[in-house]
């Protein structure tokens, strides 16, 4: 019974936010809501543009409409209740609200972190072994993709969210943090976090780190197979075809392994900008990577607001 009441001891988290300077708070929230309107904009517009070009059917498009998706529900978890701090005096998080909020944090982050994988297979395959790609690439195999990515980050997510909720919270209850990140959360606990720690340097790495072997080995082989190209104009072509998502992946998985790949007493508040490029930056960013560097998305867009207009 006493662990019980001294984990109740805590019914909400004070979350710090990105500054506690009051001149700071309405600067702040009008960036972060432009961010997130132009993240749900251009997210959408992605989405839609996928949807009602017959061109844009084939499955590079299929896993994109998924990440914008993913992106979206990924940058509402945590944006709108920065919103609402920026503007309250009140900075507080209820317990339940907070473990809810870092399950889908891992939950939509981790699913972006495979979707990335599997977009990295499919360059693969479309340039690699291009005769055998319909085969391959089959729209039932796509959908399994899709679906074995999302239920492996959830899975990922559930356990370390019940192994967080095992833990005793019953001194300071302030977050140094703009959300509810499990590191932090970790260090006010007042009871041991050994396994915690053993399951995030584990499974957690093995996690965060399989997604992006996979992409490594991926344009391994494409380097390979695209150097033998003898013309330029062909090793050009199949490059471009990768640049987009490249991009993303650097921006993406940088700042995860600046934020994720140390010790737990290493965590410090200066990793909050590292977090806020994969939280907010990266999908925000998205749409404008995969729309400007690639023909196909920007007719797509094209006609898509052409026809809204008439």
């Amino acid at each position: 019974m006493e662990r019980v009441n001294q984990t109740y001891s805590v019914p909400e988290f004070i979350l710090l936010g990105l500054s506690s300077r009051p001149e700071d708070q309405k600067p702040l929230f009008i960036l972060f809501l432009t961010m997130y309107l132009v993240t749900i904009t251009g997210n959408l517009l992605i989405i839609l543009a996928i949807r009602s070009d017959p061109q844009l059917q084939s499955p590079m498009y299929f896993f994109l409409s998924f990440l914008s998706f993913t992106d979206i529900c990924f940058t509402t978890t945590i944006v709108p209740k920065m919103l609402v701090n920026f503007l309250s005096e009140k900075k507080t998080i209820s317990y339940a609200g907070c473990l809810t909020q870092m399950y889908f944090l891992y939950a939509l982050g981790n699913s972006d972190s495979c979707l990335l994988a599997v977009m990295a297979f499919d360059r693969y395959v479309a340039i690699c072994d291009p005769f055998h790609y319909v085969t391959t690439m089959s729209h039932h195999r796509c959908v399994l993709l899709v679906a074995f990515s999302c239920s492996l980050a959830h899975l990922h997510s559930l356990l370390h969210t019940l192994l967080l909720n095992l833990l005793t919270f019953c001194d300071s209850n302030v977050i140094h943090h703009f959300l509810c990140d499990l590191s932090p959360l970790m260090k006010l606990s007042c009871s041991s976090t050994f396994v915690n720690e053993i399951a995030i340097m584990t499974e957690g790495s093995f996690v965060l780190v399989t997604p992006f072997l996979c992409i490594t080995f991926s344009y391994i082989r494409i380097l390979i197979t695209v150097l033998k190209i003898p013309s330029a104009a062909g090793k050009c072509k199949a490059f471009s075809t990768c640049g987009s998502h490249l991009t993303v992946v650097t921006l993406f998985y940088g700042s995860i392994f600046y934020v994720y790949l140390q010790p737990l007493s290493k965590y410090t508040v200066k990793d909050h900008m590292a977090t806020i490029v994969y939280t907010v930056l990266t999908s925000m960013l998205n749409p404008f990577i995969y729309s400007l560097r690639n023909k196909d998305m920007k007719r797509g867009l094209g006609m898509l607001l052409s026809r809204r207009k008439s």
